[in-house]
């Protein structure tokens, strides 16, 4: 896995709050600039190997929190420990993922490019060529700990400096976060000049993660989010028969009161999945259970008026 190492990584880190370089101490790190709260020794410490970069005052992270979620392993779920056969049945290989991850590191300049992970404290499904391809140098965070994680960091404000990644890779985050448009600026800024972003985020699913879920996009939504990027593809990551599952699984949870219950739907029912490769692209966009993104930065916006022409779905005007 060609993760950089924290000590090389250490000159592209900077203050979450202001944005000035950090510097390190035994255990921790703080904010060089003398007027920021962060100066103080001490202000970012280290759990475990994991640097905690969070601006705690501008956060839903609570110090308490993170500071246990460094200092356990990730659970692995039951689906995980199911055999490979039989954990495709709930949970199948991403193939757009695949295709897309597989065109982004295609497109990445030059020898040892930079990517940066949001949200990677697992390896996402269909992305582990990015971190098998030993040309990529990967940057992973996340709130919580992983073996694909360098540090911990809240993405309202990844501390990074300005123009350090040549690619960022954020899938299932942005529906978690109370504020994707400032992720997004942040992705932004975080971008070299004609950097690469990849995203993925649902649309239609039912909430996956408790108080921690937060939003959904239509493509056009999901597009204008992106608004500053330059649009290399996009389109449905699973369409109306996976959104079809997801829902028929929730239903049974409603009725049963039993997420069991649910999950032993899901698997039993894995064949509506193929069905979505019978619906065609403009209808699976008006339908979809998840959408992805695949752009170049660029500095000019979308318009309005280019966001409406941009809609590609089966509603079209005669």
């Amino acid at each position: 896995m060609p993760l950089i190492d924290l000590d090389a990584i250490r000159p592209l880190l900077v203050c979450p709050r202001c944005r000035s370089t950090l510097l390190a101490a035994p255990h921790s790190f703080h904010c060089a600039a003398p007027d920021c709260p962060y100066h103080p020794a001490g202000s970012f410490p280290m759990v475990g190997r994991w640097p905690v970069l969070v601006d705690f005052e501008r956060s839903v992270l609570r110090r308490e929190q993170v500071g246990l979620a460094a200092g356990a392993a990730l659970p692995r779920s039951a689906v995980d420990r199911l055999p490979p056969a039989l954990r495709g049945l709930w949970k199948p290989v991403n193939r757009a993922a695949v295709r897309n991850v597989d065109r982004l590191l295609r497109s990445l300049p030059g020898s040892a490019p930079t990517l940066l992970v949001v949200g990677g404290a697992t390896v996402g499904n269909g992305t582990a060529a990015v971190y098998r391809d030993p040309r990529v140098q990967v940057i992973g965070f996340d709130i919580v700990t992983g073996p694909s994680t360098q540090f911990l960091a809240d993405a309202h404000q990844i501390p990074l400096a300005d123009r350090s990644a040549d690619a960022i890779v954020v899938q299932a985050v942005l529906e978690h976060v109370l504020d994707p448009e400032l992720v997004v600026a942040e992705i932004h800024r975080v971008l070299k000049d004609d950097g690469l972003v990849y995203a993925e985020t649902p649309f239609l699913q039912q909430v996956h993660a408790g108080a921690y879920d937060f939003v959904r996009y239509t493509a056009s939504g999901h597009r204008f989010l992106f608004r500053r990027f330059a649009e290399i593809d996009a389109g449905t990551v699973a369409g109306p028969g996976t959104q079809l599952v997801w829902s028929i699984d929730h239903l049974v949870r409603g009725l049963t009161r039993s997420a069991t219950a649910g999950r032993l739907i899901r698997a039993l029912l894995f064949w509506l999945r193929r069905l979505d490769a019978a619906v065609p692209a403009a209808y699976a966009a008006d339908s979809a259970s998840a959408q992805y993104f695949l752009g170049r930065k660029r500095d000019r916006e979308m318009s309005p008026e280019e966001i409406i022409a941009y809609y590609r779905g089966a509603q079209r005007s005669r």
